[in-house]
């Protein structure tokens, strides 16, 4: 087959010249054109397809969505049961809870990676329910350890079987657990905290709830999410056939490979990563700081513990639709640079807000920018995390690329548990502008990266004398990712 080599100013890599023809007869095509083109031999059946796409969500995302919000109980129920003087009754004194919340971190961020890599070699259907077990230890370490790897895990796992199109509306949902979980937090510490027993104080009854219910969906998770499409006993042949056909076409270039260590960690090589990285790194100090302290911003409002609780679960609730309408949004669109930048724009104005003014004096306009900081929170996180996987189409390399930006992501929540200080009660001033700083440094960051990938798709369109989008090319012919000069950036 003859080649030519182009410069790197030009394309990236060797174009094919056979494949040129076959790019230029995509214009104008419809999906069914182009798996003839590539030599598919399956026909999607829509009857099949939607089957196959309601087994998915019935049967993955539900059980996925109730670990998570596991997850998101357990690790954020120490600030719950700080507003019932859990902090006081074990002894803490000044900086001493935020130094125990920052400890959860450091494992957090640290083993991330090397579970993931861990979830990719033997299933995140296994390996996620047995760290989820580890989510009742009480030690924050430990906590930070077992639940490192669950969202890049989840993550991963998810993009197993729906297409890249499909992938960010069911992460939302998934996701949407952490915010409901603010909600459903509040809401269950405002019942315990009814508790009265002279034996027991109230915030230990709400730590074994949560715990309990924990390890018995773990145990049940176990069992019945399934490895992969390919062995799920619920599907049919055909439906099997169905999902392999379409992760190749629009998810991954090979299924089930072989993970190996050199080839995981090569896309580090380009820069593109690390400036996804920064925004990882950037986007996660709002993130946590909303995530970690909201009960402390709405205490700050001077309401009792019982009416703080309750005062989050609005909030939460306001995120949680956000995060749906942007993530469903940004699938229909297939579109994630712009539905990433307006969350941002919306909690960096709440964190304006609430650092411009005395929170007791305008309760009103206070408790408004909370409600703006849950609004922007949560799809950002979302979005980012399928945006670079949507452009690293190699599973192996997906799975770690997912585990270090989340480790980024999470090593943000020690900037965050280091500027809410004590000192700083109630207002929390330092923390609200640095965690405006970082959201700030984040639309910047997202807003170049989206031009820049608008730009490059063009220039490769131009080089090549076709015009493509990301949805035009099978992803099982872009193993090289973005060195492949057919590929275009999912923007």
């Amino acid at each position: 087959m003859d080649k030519v080599e182009v410069p790197r100013s030009s394309a990236p890599g060797p174009v094919d010249l056979e494949v040129l023809p076959r790019l230029e007869s995509y214009r104008g095509h419809s999906r069914k054109d182009e798996e003839n083109e590539f030599g598919s031999t399956i026909t999607y059946d829509p009857v099949v397809q939607r089957s196959l796409l309601r087994k998915c969500d019935w049967f993955i995302l539900p059980p996925l969505t109730f670990m998570y919000l596991c997850n998101a109980l357990d690790k954020g129920n120490v600030a719950n049961a700080k507003t019932d003087g859990w902090d006081k009754d074990i002894g803490l004194t000044g900086d001493q809870y935020y130094l125990l919340v920052m400890i959860f971190y450091v494992p957090f961020c640290l083993f991330g990676t090397p579970i993931s890599i861990f979830v990719k070699k033997f299933s995140a259907a296994r390996v996620l329910p047995l760290m989820m077990i580890g989510f009742i230890f009480a030690i924050r370490w430990f906590l930070g350890i077992f639940e490192s790897a669950m969202l890049p895990g989840v993550v991963y796992y998810l993009s197993t079987f729906y297409k890249r199109g499909e992938l960010a509306s069911r992460v939302g949902l998934f996701y949407a657990a952490a915010a409901i979980a603010g909600a459903f937090s509040g809401l269950i510490a405002f019942g315990v905290f009814q508790i009265k027993n002279p034996r027991h104080h109230a915030w230990q009854y709400l730590f074994w709830i949560e715990g309990s219910g924990t390890v018995t969906f773990a145990l049940f998770a176990f069992f019945w999410l399934p490895r992969t499409s390919d062995t799920w006993w619920i599907l049919t042949e055909e439906e099997k056939a169905v999902a392999r056909r379409r992760i190749l076409e629009d998810s991954s270039s090979e299924i089930d490979e072989k993970f190996s260590f050199r080839e995981a960690f090569r896309p580090f090589k380009n820069p593109l990563y690390w400036v996804w990285a920064m925004i990882s790194l950037s986007l996660g100090v709002p993130l946590a700081s909303v995530n970690n302290f909201l009960p402390q911003i709405v205490a700050s409002l001077g309401y009792s513990t019982v009416k703080t609780n309750l005062f989050t679960v609005a909030p939460n609730i306001v995120g949680t639709v956000a995060l749906l309408v942007l993530t469903f949004s940004s699938d229909y669109f297939r579109e994630r640079s712009i539905h990433i930048m307006i969350p941002l724009a919306v909690s960096l104005a709440g964190f304006v807000l609430l650092g411009c003014i005395n929170p007791l004096a305008h309760r009103g306009v206070a408790y408004f920018a909370c409600f703006l900081l849950t609004a922007g929170a949560s799809a950002p996180s979302v979005l980012v995390a399928t945006w670079y996987n949507n452009n690293t189409p190699q599973e192996s390399k997906r799975a770690v690329v997912t585990a270090v930006m989340v480790a980024l992501a999470n090593a943000s929540g020690l900037i965050s548990t280091n500027v809410f200080r004590a000192q700083d009660e109630p207002k929390y001033v330092p923390a609200l502008a640095t965690s405006a700083a970082f959201g700030g440094l984040c639309l910047i960051l997202v807003a170049g990266t989206g031009i820049w990938m608008r730009w490059e798709n063009k220039r490769r369109d131009k080089v090549q004398g076709v015009i493509l989008s990301a949805g035009d090319i099978p992803t099982e012919t872009l193993s090289e990712g973005p060195l492949n000069p057919s590929f275009r950036f999912m923007y």
